[in-house]
C-alpha cells in the first residue's frame, strides 16, 4: 500500500498549548474555532486545510478507497465537510473515540465549507442587499 504524508492532515497547531493534556485543552476549544490558539491556528484553519486536501483527493483518487490517519481536529473537519455537522457543536462536545470512521467523498470533492448565496438564475431579477 503506498504511503503519502500530507501536511494538511496534521493535528491543529495549538501553539503555546501544544503538548497540553487533553483534559486541560477541552474546556478551551470553543474559544478557538475562528480565532487562532496563541501562537497556533484555529479549528477553522484546520477545516480549510482539510477542505483543500479533499478537493485534491477527489481530483486524484476518484473512486478509490483510501485510509486516512489523522487527529481529532481533522475528523471534525471531515464531519463538517462530508456529513454537514457544525464545527461549533463538534469542538464543544465531549471527546469521542471509536476504532475508525467511514466517509464518502463525492466525485466533485467536498461541498464548500462556507457556502455563499445561491447563484442568480439567468434572467432572474437580482435581489437587493439587506
Amino acid at each position: 500500500m503506498p504511503l503519502h504524508q500530507d501536511p494538511r492532515l496534521r493535528e491543529c497547531n495549538y501553539g503555546r498549548l501544544n503538548g497540553c493534556p487533553q483534559a486541560a485543552l477541552a474546556p478551551l476549544r470553543g474559544r478557538y474555532i475562528d480565532e487562532p490558539f496563541p501562537g497556533g491556528q484555529s479549528y477553522r484553519d484546520v477545516l480549510d486545510a482539510t477542505e483543500d486536501f479533499l478537493a485534491d483527493l477527489a481530483a486524484q483518487r476518484d473512486g478509490s478507497r483510501i485510509l486516512l490517519i489523522a487527529h481529532s481536529a481533522n475528523r471534525w473537519a471531515l464531519d463538517c465537510l462530508l456529513t454537514g455537522a457544525r464545527l461549533e457543536d463538534l469542538v464543544r462536545a465531549p471527546a469521542h473515540w471509536q476504532p475508525g470512521w467511514e466517509y464518502i467523498l463525492p466525485p466533485t470533492g467536498p461541498p464548500p465549507a462556507r457556502p455563499g448565496p445561491p447563484p442568480a438564475r439567468p434572467g432572474a431579477p437580482s435581489r437587493p442587499e439587506p
